[in-house]
């Protein structure tokens, strides 16, 4: 089977990407007893690059690291908790496969 007729996952397209990344974070949680409060947690089952877990004591954990700047998070919180802007010129994800 080539390449081109296999289906390929997304950890492993995710791989594929290159990120540069700012110590600036481009998404914040606004107000972390929001999160707390929140039954649902969409961002965590929601977010395709994983950036959202939750610890053991229920917290949401948050990394930027890893986003693919879709704004799903934002879109998708109950609460209005995330802040999410474009990265600075330069910085977050270069996607190279398709």
């Amino acid at each position: 089977m080539s390449m081109d007729n296999r289906r390929i996952p997304i950890e492993e397209r995710l791989n594929s990407n290159a990120w540069d990344v700012s110590q600036r974070p481009h998404i914040r949680i606004i107000d972390p007893d929001k999160c707390r409060k929140c039954e649902a947690k969409p961002c965590t089952h929601l977010c395709p690059a994983r950036c959202y877990t939750l610890s053991p004591d229920g917290t949401v954990l948050f990394s930027h690291e890893g986003c693919l700047e879709c704004g799903t998070c934002r879109i998708v919180c109950p609460h209005n908790a995330i802040e999410w802007t474009y990265p600075r010129s330069g910085y977050g994800v270069q996607y190279r496969f398709g």
